[in-house]
């Protein structure tokens, strides 16, 4: 089992490399099912695991001048306060037993896990249509903003983040590509510079609220990252609109599970 859980680890770097993103969405029930990591303190070394990956891929992305950092700078500044001040004063606040209806009691962990599954089954939608379209080149060019829309999304992928621990990449790049005008490819960049600024400060947000097993945290990143690298040989070699559309899949399968196993077995 303790192999299977590492194999999976690396599977979360491995699918950012091959698809740019993606891999956040598995962090959580890996450290859960896998690791049996608690879901709340998962969720937690979810954001330090998703942020270290993420930042490396921002380097990568960079070097091709694929990372709009005005954009991200602009867009994170109500993200990234969301995720801080979700996981610093309003994460802490959540009582372990929420509700009991007949013989069901309603938990943290469970309702927390139930949240997640909810987003697996939503990103794994827009993989499988994303991965059935051919892509096509925008324009670039920044779109004139819409302040009001940006505020609002930036706060709902910063709660997103700051609850679930996942970066939130499928709600991204679209709003990159349709509110903000980047091209596909810098918009894939430039929501990796997002949710590496996301996690990363939000986790900071976790420190003195867990005890951090530090040498088991940065044990799973390092594979993670590794696997980035490996993700990246791939994907010269296979379509990555076919990856993405399988993946998804996998990730439907998945959080359907997760479904079924917390409210009902």
């Amino acid at each position: 089992m303790q192999f299977l859980a590492y194999l999976a680890s690396a599977l979360i770097g491995i699918s950012l490399g091959l698809i740019g993103g993606g891999g956040s969405i598995l962090t959580v029930p890996v450290l859960v099912y896998l690791f049996g990591t608690s879901p709340l303190l998962a969720t937690s070394y979810s954001l330090f695991i998703v942020g270290s990956t993420s930042m490396v891929g921002v380097f990568t992305n960079y070097r091709k001048g694929l990372v709009n950092i005005k954009t991200a700078l602009l867009f994170g500044l109500t993200s990234i306060s969301t995720v801080f001040i979700s996981r610093k004063f309003l994460v802490p606040l959540i009582p372990h037993n929420l509700l009991r209806i007949g013989s069901f009691q309603l938990t943290q962990n469970i309702l927390t896990m139930v949240f997640f599954a909810v987003l697996m089954v939503a990103a794994a939608t827009a993989m499988i249509k994303s991965g059935s379209k051919t892509e096509i080149p925008l324009e670039p060019g920044i779109k004139k903003l819409n302040i009001a829309k940006l505020l609002l999304y930036g706060i709902g992928i910063g709660l997103a983040t700051g609850f679930l621990g996942a970066g939130g990449g499928f709600l991204l790049i679209p709003t990159l590509v349709l509110l903000v005008g980047l091209p596909m490819k810098q918009a894939v960049g430039t929501s990796l510079l997002i949710i590496a600024m996301n996690s990363l400060i939000g986790f900071t947000g976790d420190l003195g609220h867990f005890a951090i097993n530090w040498i088991f945290l940065l044990k799973i990143t390092a594979i993670a990252i590794a696997g980035i690298f490996a993700g990246g040989l791939i994907s010269r070699r296979v379509d990555s609109n076919k990856l993405k559309k399988g993946f998804g899949w996998f990730v439907l399968v998945m959080g359907i599970y997760i479904l079924a196993k917390e409210l009902f077995f």
